[in-house]
């Protein structure tokens, strides 16, 4: 489900905040080496899986339940990893979302007062952020019928 305008603005200034923070890991999260090192836990999480396989297998044939329960927990986990790491890895490659919001990197917005005091209308306006997101799941549950 895509973000809300609201939730994108909100992640965008989440961003600036870190940005503003720890310039350091903003750019340290930019680079590519989160890809990289994604990339390389799923190839390990896959040869570790075809591991879990081998001692399965070994346990089955060997009539050895123990080894065969180490067998599928080994490929329970790694199966897991990988899809994790896969699963970041196709999150970090998501197409644009709009014109005006960037896919990836972080980008410098104006802060000050004007957007502290937009901030606090809009929170009397609408509640706080909870509150919205859990008036909107509720309006979901209901126009879903319960689910």
């Amino acid at each position: 489900m895509p973000l809300s305008e609201e939730e994108l603005r909100l992640l965008e200034q989440m961003e600036r905040a870190l940005v503003e923070e720890d310039p350091k890991l903003a750019s340290t999260l930019r680079g590519t080496s989160l890809r990289r090192s994604a990339r390389r836990r799923a190839i390990v999480a896959g040869v570790c899986f075809v591991i879990g396989i081998v001692v399965l297998m070994t346990g089955a044939i060997a009539r050895i339940t123990p080894v065969g329960i180490a067998g599928f927990v080994v490929m329970l986990g790694s199966a897991t990893i990988a899809v994790t790491a896969l699963r970041g890895r196709r999150a970090g490659h998501a197409e644009p979302r709009s014109a005006g919001h960037p896919a990836h990197g972080f980008t410098v917005i104006d802060g000050g007062r004007s957007s502290r005091l937009r901030r606090s209308r809009r929170a009397r306006a609408g509640g706080t952020f909870m509150e919205r997101v859990e008036d909107r799941w509720r309006r979901r549950r209901e126009e879903n019928g319960g689910w």
